[in-house]
C-alpha cells in the first residue's frame, strides 16, 4: 500500500512530502487563474493576462523539475 502514495514521487525525485507541497502548490494556482479566467469571461477588462501569465508561470515550473535526473528510473547504463 506505501508503494501507491511514494512510487510516483520517487520517480520525480520527491518524497511523499515534498510531493503533497509542490502537487499541491500546483493546483491551489490552477483553481486560482481558473477563476479569475471565468472572472474575465464575465467582466473582459478584469484579469486581462493572468490566466496566460498563470499558464506560462506553471510550465516554466514544471519543465523546469523535469530537468532533474532520477538515476534510478532512467540509468546511465
Amino acid at each position: 500500500m506505501a508503494n501507491l502514495f511514494t512510487q510516483h514521487p520517487k520517480e520525480v525525485g520527491e518524497s511523499y512530502g515534498e510531493h503533497l507541497v509542490t502537487a499541491s502548490g500546483f493546483g491551489f494556482t490552477m483553481v486560482i487563474g481558473g477563476l479569475c479566467v471565468m472572472m474575465h469571461a464575465l467582466v473582459p477588462f478584469l484579469f486581462v493576462q493572468t490566466g496566460s501569465r498563470t499558464m506560462d508561470r506553471l510550465h516554466k515550473r514544471m519543465t523546469r523539475r523535469g530537468d532533474k535526473v532520477n538515476w534510478e528510473r532512467h540509468p546511465i547504463i
